[in-house]
């Protein structure tokens, strides 16, 4: 073997006299190299640089405007604020660096984001970069899967799909935890792939740690791909009967352990030790998990929450088609449907190990429990919800297509490309004829363009080769044009609060298909419950916690732009659904002397807390959790904190004080009556606070607008 030989100098008189270094290293390097970019000897020489130019593109419309969305949703980016600073609020997903409360779901997404703040500091973009680079994996996964067994082609369709799904777009550059959760789901899905191609128990393994992973991130959610990814395996991996069923097993046991391991310290650890768990009423993540992230979501029957039924639109077989929610998710929906049941038919023979029909069961079976319980569940719902339909659908077209091209002189094979491209012309035309924002061209155009490739596709192996590829042109265009619309929209405006939606204004609608504010804000459309004064239970004047409107003036975050919330008359820090920057003298004046308390502020409802946190990158403690409706702290537990001096301010306003959900509790309100009662109001450029440090009557507090010291009499 040819070798370089490496002498070492006087700096190196502990090293070996002489070492070899095989000189053929580099070219292996640079043969590594060329494989990643050309790919192997056995693929198309633009197989590999048409992937990596889907995923350079990509990035680069996900990352694009990218900061306009400030904190996104300031509940989870004060929480990994939070874990940046402290690593017992870092493993419970505490809402603050004191460990007061939890967020509702568990940490796994809180965990990404924290480490990112940690590296690179509190920002919008090192909040928001974790999920674009989620993002663009789930494109590649999408793709590698949909590849290894329909071919290249069928993979970059597939991740063209996956990448310009509105809702995705929306999704993966924004900080809720969907985007993890949808990577893992679609890493669940390759995996599960590779463990029915190999027969291995080791590779469901794989599956069922994907899947504890996320469980870890969104609860029960995760669990609805798993009943198609076992019966594709139980089916038709390839080994014995015994065999699939030790795997099968294998894959719940690591399922179990992957996410058991945490839930069993959570439950475990004495209350005292650990944060309340956030949108619980009884402090058990279990409890949370089944009740109110579980079962609630799906009858409606939510303690703590703010709605249910109707309140959260319609439920029924057409949910996923509404104004509100079709341009999300559904505009290849028909089109995915109609190749996974022709995909179905002709792998109808198959044998029982066949890998094309597994992958069916796996992502048709996939869409279809999702979509059913997203169109069903009377709880809790909003519309990015979908983005955890973009893989399957995604990848059944890709796969389909293929299946079908590649039957194309049969009448089923054409037919199928047909019809999948007229369905995806005609929904498209209703779709974008919700919006004026395309005028009337872009419809016109795509119905016009799809209906004629759907006529070529019919007779495709009887017309000229030029006229072929005129033909795969048009019918790309007439399936990714809308969605490609709607994500460029997207990516122009920022997006801030809880609720947020893709694309433009919609017919019936709001902007991106909502009721708020198009509809007055509440979801659905419905309008808020007035109370005295058009007042929120435990809310300022104004109409909802916090005087703020959800999804009215911008300035929910840094850069922020729409769904914010403005601030209210009767010194509200935020509202419901999202949070508002504090001014520099709030910042100051909560700040001051912050190394002598554990909270620097207390505010009712997480996104109150959330905004004043985020703006000094101090802890505060958020008073009943994100609804403002759980029991935590209690007054109780409340009022000695401030005797211990672990509190400094009071934020007036804001948070439902558990009257105005569904259940809950009343302590927020109690908290807040007891501090009016027992403490002075001061203004802090027109917000309202109250120094726990000096009770009224016998104590100084600061006057922030002039900076003199006024003795309360």
């Amino acid at each position: 073997m040819n070798a370089l030989t490496y002498s070492p100098g006087p700096a190196d008189a502990d090293a070996p006299r002489a070492r070899t270094v095989p000189a053929d290293r580099g070219s292996a390097l640079a043969d590594r190299l060329r494989r990643l970019v050309r790919g192997g000897s056995e693929d198309p020489s633009w197989a590999r640089p048409a992937l990596l130019g889907l995923l350079a593109l990509t990035t680069v419309l996900y990352t694009w405007n990218l900061t306009s969305n400030g904190w996104a949703n300031s509940f989870y980016s004060a929480a990994a604020q939070a874990g940046s600073e402290s690593w017992k609020a870092f493993f419970y997903g505490a809402s603050d660096a004191g460990s007061s409360i939890t967020v509702d779901k568990p940490p796994a997404a809180l965990w990404v984001m924290a480490l990112s703040v940690r590296l690179l500091g509190l920002s919008s973009f090192s909040i928001l970069l974790p999920e674009v680079l989620m993002g663009v994996g789930t494109v590649a996964v999408v793709a590698a899967t949909v590849r290894r067994h329909w071919g290249h082609a069928a993979g970059l369709v597939a991740g063209a799909v996956m990448a310009l799904t509105p809702v995705a777009v929306l999704m993966f550059r924004f900080n809720n935890p969907d985007a993890l959760l949808v990577l893992l789901m679609a890493l669940g899905a390759w995996a599960t792939m590779r463990s029915i191609e190999q027969g291995s128990a080791r590779w469901m393994a794989v599956v069922g740690v994907f899947i504890g992973l996320g469980f870890l991130t969104k609860t029960l959610q995760v669990l609805l791909v798993v009943p198609f990814f076992g019966i594709a395996y139980l089916v038709a991996a390839d080994t014995t009967l015994r065999r699939r069923i030790v795997g099968a097993v294998t894959g719940v046991a690591a399922m179990v352990l992957s996410a058991g391991w945490w839930v069993a310290v959570v439950e475990l650890v004495p209350a005292s030790m650990r944060p309340y768990i956030g949108g619980s009423q009884t402090n058990s993540f279990l409890e949370l998990t089944f009740g109110y992230n579980g079962l609630g979501r799906l009858n409606g029957d939510e303690t703590g929450s703010v709605g249910g039924g109707n309140g959260w639109g319609e439920t029924g077989l057409g949910r996923m088609f509404t104004a509100s929610i079709g341009g999300q998710i559904s505009w290849l929906i028909p089109s995915a449907v109609i190749l996974l049941v022709v995909g179905l038919v002709l792998r109808g023979r198959a044998p029982r190990t066949d890998l094309r029909r597994a992958g069916y069961v796996v992502w048709g079976g996939w869409l279809v429990v999702t979509m059913l319980t997203f169109s069903l569940m009377a709880g809790i719902f909003h519309e990015y919800y979908t983005v955890a339909l973009a893989p399957a659908v995604a990848a059944l077209v890709g796969m389909g297509s293929a299946e079908a091209w590649e039957r194309r002189d049969t009448l089923l094979g054409s037919s199928a490309l047909a019809l999948a491209t007229g369905a995806a012309a005609v929904w498209g035309f209703v779709l974008l004829g919700r919006t004026t924002a395309y005028g009337g061209w872009l419809p016109g155009l795509v119905l016009v363009v799809g209906l004629a490739a759907a006529v070529g596709l019919l007779v495709v192996t009887r017309i000229p080769r030029r006229a072929v590829l005129a033909v795969v042109i048009g019918a790309l265009v007439a399936a990714l044009a809308g969605p490609t619309a709607y994500s460029l929209t997207t990516v122009s405006t920022g997006h801030t609060g809880s609720i947020v939606t893709a694309g433009p204004a919609t017919v019936g609608a709001g902007p991106g298909g909502r009721g708020m504010p198009g509809g007055r804000g509440m979801p659905g459309g419905a309008p808020p419950q007035d109370g005295p004064q058009g007042a929120m239970p435990g809310g300022a004047a104004g109409g909802f916690p916090g005087g703020g409107f959800p999804g009215g003036a911008p300035n929910g975050a840094p850069g922020g732009t729409t769904g914010g919330t403005a601030r209210g008359a009767g010194g509200g820090m935020g509202g419901l659904l999202d949070a508002t920057t504090p001014s520099t003298d709030v910042v100051a004046a909560v700040s001051e002397d912050a190394s002598s308390y554990r909270w620097v502020a207390a505010a009712i409802g997480s996104q109150n807390a959330a905004g004043l946190q985020l703006g000094t990158e101090l802890p505060v403690m958020a008073i009943g959790g994100f609804n403002g409706s759980d029991p935590s702290p209690t007054l109780a537990q409340f009022q000695a904190y401030v005797d211990q001096g672990l509190i400094h301010w009071f934020a007036a306003g804001g948070g439902m004080g558990g009257r105005g959900g569904m259940g809950g509790t009343s302590t927020a309100s109690e908290i807040s009556a007891w501090v009016q009662a027992n403490f002075t109001a001061v203004t802090i450029d027109g917000s309202t606070f109250y120094d726990l440090t000096a009770p009224a009557g016998s104590a100084t507090s600061t006057d922030f607008a002039t900076s003199t010291t006024v003795v309360t009499v």
